[in-house]
């Protein structure tokens, strides 16, 4: 059985509610980042980083959620998390929006939070979170031109890159910095209903 490493309000939820979109059996270790667990040496012994998610498929072991996705949608073809093979144009655009999420719409969310309180506090700059949030409205600015008429990033169905996208959006929201709501907002909020979605959120609160 596939078994993930994680913990609420992380990256964690990326690969939990893809489990959930699948309808695949796993198993749910809970990482404890906050008591320092992720630097204990059996779970380094699986994510030497520390971090989650880690994905364990038998004596294959997977980290970085973006990979995660990747792997669970090219194992579950059926799912349409990742386009299929033979949809090289669907597959390029699916690449250049997880390219997009990582480099441009979550790098800023990141600086915010670890100027906030992931870093310890000599190590904070608390000057560059207007910067950051600016970068960020810039990336947001760009992802609503380009989701402008379109029900879903790639090829009119559900995929993996609308997980990351819905998820970094969500993690915006959280941190109280504002989106551009006549396309981000109703987006964000399509996709942050799904079901799949509220059984990930009830799965890792109740682990």
């Amino acid at each position: 059985m596939l078994r993930v490493y994680g913990i609420a309000n992380s990256r964690s939820m990326r690969v939990v509610w893809a489990l959930e979109e699948i309808g695949a059996g796993y198993e749910y270790v809970k990482v404890d980042l906050f008591k320092g667990e992720g630097r204990n040496p059996s779970y380094l012994a699986i994510n030497p980083a520390g971090k989650v998610p880690a994905l364990v498929d038998g004596d294959f072991t997977l980290t970085e959620s973006v990979a995660i996705l990747n792997y669970l949608g090219e194992k579950f073809p059926a799912s349409g998390l990742v386009p299929a093979f033979d949809r090289l144009q669907e597959r390029g655009e699916f690449h250049r929006w997880c390219c997009f999420v990582l480099s441009e719409l979550e790098q800023p969310l990141w600086n915010i939070a670890k100027h906030r309180f992931v870093l310890p506090q000599d190590k904070r700059v608390p000057a560059m979170l207007a910067t950051a949030e600016w970068e960020f409205g810039i990336a947001a600015g760009v992802l609503e031109g380009l989701l402008q008429g379109r029900d879903y990033a790639v090829g009119g169905s559900f995929s993996a890159a609308d997980i990351l996208i819905a998820h970094t959006l969500s993690w915006a929201r959280s941190a109280r910095i504002a989106l551009p709501e006549r396309v981000l907002g109703a987006y964000a909020d399509r996709m942050l209903a799904r079901p799949a979605l509220a059984r990930a959120r009830e799965r890792e609160s109740r682990a």
